[in-house]
């Protein structure tokens, strides 16, 4: 007999709710990244749904086995804490890196380099 026979229905309900929610967050970005048509718009919403989406799945996976098992399962926390950092990290080196790009190509659809010595508000 499996130890997911022993499951209560409250958890398995409270997993398959949030592992719908997490894989549906992931499945929105996943379409952001199909339907966007600009870089710059593009990597915004995989960056969200990668990020919350794995949130949701592992709440859920953390839930469940930490019933199965009658203690608490953190380790999942470790797997949230490096997905939390590295997305915003790689975001903004690959806008970077296209930013930098499309500067030095001399492409018109990107924003102007601000100046240092003006504010942002009152920059052109």
């Amino acid at each position: 007999m499996s130890e997911t026979a022993d499951l209560p229905l409250w958890v398995a309900v409270l997993v398959s709710v949030l592992l719908l929610i997490g894989a549906g967050l992931t499945l929105i970005g996943s379409y952001g990244l199909l339907r966007l048509e600009r870089f710059y718009d593009r990597i915004h919403a995989p960056t969200l749904g990668s990020s919350w989406g794995t949130g949701g799945v592992l709440v859920a996976s953390m839930l469940l086995f930490s019933v199965l098992q009658t203690r608490p399962v953190l380790h999942e926390i470790l797997i949230a804490l490096f997905v939390s950092v590295t997305t915003p990290v790689t975001l903004m080196l690959l806008a970077r890196a296209a930013l930098y790009r499309d500067r030095t190509e001399g492409n018109s659809d990107v924003p102007p380099m601000l100046s240092k010595d003006v504010p942002p508000t009152l920059n052109p």
